[in-house]
């Protein structure tokens, strides 16, 4: 089919006006307003706006009603944030086959929804072994090595905002409950060793090491699991860890990450 450079020229005017929206003029100002939208992509007034209502109307930008300055819609993020989630999983997947391989244990991708920890997907060395019900099932987030190296980029005040309370974050795992304090003390031991530890805090007899999955800014948007009996894993749990790092770091870097 022959190319249609008409549509091609419209396509490039749309993406420069979503590209001004997302620039840091448009994060400070809390969006752009239909001016200054033209000032920045050189196009007439008229054009922009006519631009605008279409992008609005299929909800790739949204305009403030009170400001009417533009800013990016729901629909865009929805889009990349099913994108992103879709290529972490094709980027993770070799390296969990060879880590599961190497350290003998199922492996798990790990992300954050909602204050919970939801494991995505899963790859096993031949064990029998496989958390109950893990995949698509939450946890609480600071009971386990996976929540702590996923809640690593927060402050003191965005744990307090987070989970509201100073009563004991995992009272139903009687084993290591802890507060925002302890929790916060955990958080800075996982950042300087690059990977967290459990042994038997979240359930008898269970234990496990997770590290963080960094995107292209930084960002912990992931993490990777190993979690088994404490008979078969007990031994070598740091061993795992560091091997957990390491094929963390692998995945990060195929996101955009460097260290």
């Amino acid at each position: 089919m022959p190319r249609d450079p008409q549509r091609g020229a419209g396509l490039r005017r749309d993406f420069a006006l979503l590209e001004a929206l997302a620039s840091p003029e448009a994060a400070a100002a809390d969006g752009l307003g239909v001016i200054r939208l033209a000032e920045l992509t050189g196009r007439e007034k008229s054009q922009v706006s006519r631009a605008m209502r279409a992008l609005a109307e299929e909800g790739v930008v949204e305009r403030h009603p009170g400001t009417l300055r533009y800013h990016l819609g729901w629909r865009l993020f929805a889009l990349v944030a099913r994108a992103a989630e879709t290529r972490l999983e094709r980027q993770a997947e070799p390296v969990m086959h060879r880590l599961a391989a190497e350290v003998e244990e199922t492996t798990h991708l790990c992300v954050l929804r909602e204050g919970g920890v939801v494991t995505v997907f899963s790859v096993s060395p031949g064990h029998s072994f496989r958390l109950a019900g893990s995949e698509g099932h939450s946890t609480h987030s600071a009971c386990t090595s996976v929540g702590r190296v996923l809640l690593t980029d927060l402050t003191p005040d965005e744990l307090h905002i987070r989970f509201g309370t100073t009563e004991p974050l995992c009272a139903e795992h009687p084993i290591r409950p802890r507060g925002i304090a302890e929790l916060w003390v955990e958080l800075n031991r996982v950042r300087e060793q690059g990977y967290a530890v459990v042994d038997e805090e979240y359930e008898p007899g269970l234990v496990g090491v997770s590290a963080p999955i960094r995107d292209f800014r930084g960002r912990a948007v992931a993490a990777l699991n190993l979690a088994a009996p404490k008979s078969r894993l007990g031994g070598r749990l740091h061993d795992a860890g560091r091997r957990t790092r390491q094929a963390a770091r692998e995945i990060s870097a195929l996101l955009g990450h460097r260290t």
